[in-house]
């Protein structure tokens, strides 16, 4: 609530008039009310929630929506310039065309100052190519054919960086799902190669796509190596001060939220939570925004982990189901995309279960399994069916769970203990509670867990999400088999 209350105060009056009359217009009386208490008054959520006469839920929706103006408003301000600038590179040749040299070439001088503010590199060869032709018979026309021939290696120097990117948080999701150790080795070669494209020039744009593959491998990747060079802090700091020194550049109004969901992460590793508090709100409430729209800059799904590991810390995590309800409603599902959907997938799954709505958390798991093939995750195969057992422990279906545990091991038996032992200590566990046999069976439990939790994989491993306190064995040994 603070970011979005700060967001608010920070309007110019202009702007806070405008969204204001704007919501009017359209009849959102409870968000132009919301609007104004954040503005004018000191007002508490609850405070405000009673004059509202609206739930925690409904509330939470309306300052998502208003949040969702208030971008939009800012988006629209802020591409007008842009627009401007764009369709009179486009309209181009009506000037070089219907005007006399010297006011071609003081128009294409104008635009060439306005492209390099807005960073355009794209219509900035546009510019240099025609300054080049209307040059040709000019000495300039050597200064601005090395231009034209800069700019074009610079273009696709952008266009390399950014299809690095894509290519990266792809096979991390990959790479996520599989520990595997070849895997691991092409991400380091792709950090590798971004460095070696970003050491070409000197350009903000490349240090921002660069630090954001080189941070996320920091710390999900290369977890035990330090960064080369400046500081994970100092490099926070740096991007900032562009994002600051291009306010009207859409991308980086964009990207603004990867780096805010990398801060999060970076506190969160380094068990620094107070500050990890900053980011987590505005991370959060922007979770449908992230999972859809930024594959090519970042791997989204990790913050529903990190966020399951936060409630799990502050002991909230019965608080995920109903969040989730507000949450995901315009969420689109992209089922190509397995990795993203096989974490979305057991985060829904976890929350049931943390609700105690078990048969719902084995329909989330159940639709995964016939969906979506995971043949080419064996481990993570194994880990989503572990969960599916758990449930049906839960429920106490024994055959259900009797054919599902036989089946994951004897993937086990196929890939080997060693590649997966704490799945084979989660069923072994869950064996125990469900076994006839009656004397010892929390001793027995409770010698298995500490050494379930000794063990570290790699893998995205949603049997490590499990909360197993003592109220977990008491349920677990009540089970009727």
């Amino acid at each position: 609530m603070a970011k979005l209350k700060n967001i608010v105060k920070q309007l110019s009056e202009k702007d806070y008039q405008a969204i204001y009359k704007s919501l009017i217009e359209s009849n959102a009386e409870k968000s132009a009310y919301l609007l104004k208490s954040l503005r004018e008054r000191q007002l508490s959520d609850s405070k405000i929630m009673n004059e509202l006469e609206v739930n925690a839920n409904a509330y939470y929706t309306l300052r998502s929506r208003l949040n969702q103006k208030i971008e939009e408003h800012l988006i629209q301000q802020m591409e007008s310039p842009r627009t401007d600038i764009l369709r009179k590179v486009a309209n181009l040749n009506d000037v070089l065309f219907t005007k006399k040299r010297t006011i071609s070439i003081a128009t294409l001088k104008k635009l060439e100052k306005e492209l390099i503010d807005y960073d355009l590199a794209n219509e900035l060869t546009v510019i240099y190519k025609s300054l080049k032709k209307i040059n040709i018979n000019s000495p300039d026309h050597f200064t601005y054919s090395q231009l034209y021939n800069r700019h074009v290696a610079y273009m696709l120097a952008i266009d390399k960086a950014e299809d690095l990117l894509a290519e990266y948080f792809k096979r991390f999701g990959s790479y996520i799902l599989s520990g595997d150790e070849t895997e691991k080795m092409g991400l380091t070669l792709l950090v590798r190669e971004m460095q070696n494209v970003a050491n070409l020039y000197s350009s903000h744009r490349l240090y921002v796509f660069k630090n954001c593959m080189k941070v996320f491998h920091a710390l999900f990747v290369e977890e035990d190596e330090k960064m080369e060079g400046e500081s994970m802090e100092d490099t926070f700091t740096q991007v900032q001060k562009i994002f600051d020194a291009y306010p009207l550049d859409s991308l980086y109004y964009h990207l603004n939220l990867v780096f805010e969901f990398l801060k999060l992460e970076y506190y969160n590793h380094y068990k620094v939570y107070r500050e990890a508090e900053k980011y987590y709100e505005e991370v959060n409430e922007a979770t449908t925004n992230l999972l859809m729209n930024y594959p090519y800059y970042t791997f989204s799904a990790r913050f529903l982990i990190s966020k399951i590991e936060r409630h799990l810390r502050m002991d909230l995590e019965k608080e995920l189901y109903a969040e989730n309800e507000n949450l995901f409603v315009e969420l689109e599902v992209d089922q190509n995309d397995v990795p993203k959907h096989v974490i979305y997938v057991v985060y829904r799954a976890l929350s049931c279960y943390y609700a105690d709505k078990y048969e719902e958390a084995a329909k989330w798991i159940n639709t995964l399994l016939n969906e979506v093939s995971l043949k080419k995750y064996p481990v993570a195969q194994m880990e989503v069916k572990s969960i599916l057992a758990l449930q049906y422990c839960m429920i106490q279906d024994f055959d259900l769970f009797n054919q599902l545990t036989s089946s994951i091991q004897r993937q086990i038996r196929m890939l080997g203990k060693d590649s997966c032992e704490n799945i084979m200590l989660f069923i072994k566990i869950m064996k125990v509670a469900v076994s006839e046999a009656k004397k010892e069976k929390k001793k027995k439990i409770n010698n298995l867990i500490p050494k379930f939790k000794f063990i570290k994989v790699s893998y995205f491993a949603p049997t490590m999400l499990i909360r197993m306190d003592d109220a977990f064995v008491d349920k677990l040994i009540t089970l009727d088999a």
